[in-house]
């Protein structure tokens, strides 16, 4: 009967016989059709020669000794490199770089079938990169309208942290709003800097040069600010720019190196005339999560929290953590104190100071947070042997400027609204959610 069992089996077997190479293709996917796309989309940027990326992924032959890492980085998600919760908080992002479940599942079915390149003639047209020392802007608003170097600086191959703070002229002559700004560093040391802000400086009544708002900065995997549709961020006519460019030598002396500043201007058809415009005022704000006094011990981990308030409505346009080597996470949250209730706006729960993003919200998801609210930012620290990136457990760490001191704050930006532009923006955000919800009634009718 056993026999007679197996022969049974063993016919069902023989009816069918081995899928040829093209049936097998068509069962899993292949980099010539699915994958090479979502590498060219998600990954080439920075994995081409001469950029960040620590090996190139132009073509199959490149990415496929890689498979089994980018597998394993990609299921993980920390790759592409976007430390942003996937359920907490707001989803709606501009610049988004988080791969899809189904890119990632895709990914993770071509590794397990052997990392197959399928036919040739399916992979896609070449893509064109914009080249480390280009804008990264620039391919959609095109080359900046002004720019703005700072003074040159002799960047050694070795050595401890660096501080430069040159003051320079803005080279503005006349106040205008603007549409986008980025920093960047130059080709040969973006190795080497660490981070780059800068702020303006302006005349007061008295003739004194005072810190005005601050302009922009530079951080390793940002890519530029974005002003809101309707917002005019204001540059100030006849001043000047300070400075403060943070260098860590990587072993490549870098010698009269300067940091450069893109301005895109707003076009004055656009109708920002300050007596008309809409009634939002951009500013970028400094909001730390602690005081200066913490000490993180060894093997030890540590949280801090800050807190600001506004005593007008005010719309969150961005929201950017920034830590050092000890961070591992923060949270930004809203506490309503009519109700009590708190509410998490964003989370970085995997966060890692090897790489800065400016998470911008898309156009009406930006949180729109009411008089008397309070924001809420929220840092975890981990000093132990299981924080990578952390380079000796063994140190207290306190607060400070050196790459080894830790640090608690977000850059945020913040458009300031008054009752009339605050209570608009909500009744076209339930319009909107009223038209979404009646959409889905009538679809499942």
């Amino acid at each position: 009967m056993m026999y007679q069992k197996a022969l049974k089996t063993l016919l069902v077997f023989a009816a069918f016989p081995a899928l040829s190479s093209a049936q097998e293709a068509a069962t899993h996917p292949t980099y010539a059709k699915e994958v090479s796309r979502i590498i060219q989309e998600n990954c080439q940027n920075c994995h081409q020669p001469g950029s960040i990326g620590p090996m190139s992924f132009m073509s199959y032959e490149e990415v496929r000794p890689w498979a089994p890492l980018i597998q394993m980085r990609v299921a993980n998600r920390e790759m592409p490199p976007y430390h942003y919760d996937n359920d907490v908080g707001i989803q709606h992002l501009q610049n988004d770089w988080r791969l899809s479940q189904e890119e990632i599942d895709t990914i993770v079915d071509w590794v397990n079938a052997g990392s197959p390149l399928g036919n040739p003639e399916e992979l896609p047209e070449p893509k064109m990169y914009p080249a480390v020392d280009e804008w990264r802007l620039a391919a959609e608003f095109g080359q900046p309208d002004h720019t703005i170097k700072s003074e040159a600086w002799d960047v050694p191959a070795n050595g401890q942290d660096l501080w430069w703070k040159p003051i320079v002229d803005s080279g503005i002559d006349e106040s205008r709003c603007i549409k986008a700004v980025e920093t960047r560093p130059s080709a040969a040391a973006i190795g080497s800097t660490h981070h780059a802000n800068s702020h303006f400086k302006v005349l007061n009544e008295k003739g004194e040069w005072v810190d005005g708002d601050r302009l922009s900065e530079f951080a390793i995997g940002k890519l530029g600010e974005k002003v809101p549709e309707g917002a005019c961020r204001k540059v100030p006519a006849n001043s000047k720019v300070e400075w403060e460019i943070h260098y860590f030598p990587d072993g490549n002396a870098v010698p009269n190196d300067q940091v450069t500043i893109g301005i895109w201007y707003h076009d004055e058809e656009d109708g920002f005339v300050e007596e008309e415009s809409y009634p939002q005022d951009l500013r970028a704000y400094f909001l730390s999560a602690s005081t200066d006094d913490y000490m993180i011990a060894p093997h030890g981990k540590l949280m801090t929290q800050g807190f600001r308030s506004f005593d007008h409505p005010v719309r969150i346009d961005s929201w950017q953590p920034h830590m050092h080597l000890r961070g591992v996470a923060m949270s930004l949250e809203v506490f309503y104190p009519e109700t009590g209730r708190t509410e998490v706006l964003s989370q970085a729960s995997n966060w890692t100071s090897a790489w800065n993003h400016s998470h911008t919200y898309e156009e009406g998801y930006q949180p729109l947070i009411p008089a008397g609210a309070t924001l809420i930012m929220t840092a975890w620290y981990d000093n132990t042997a299981d924080n990578p990136m952390n380079p000796d457990p063994d140190q207290w760490v306190g607060s400070g400027q050196r790459t080894t001191d830790e640090m608690s704050h977000a850059w945020i930006a913040v458009s300031h609204l008054d009752d009339e532009a605050y209570e608009a923006l909500l009744t076209e955000r339930k319009e909107r959610d009223n038209s979404s919800v009646a959409s889905l009634d009538g679809g499942a009718q």
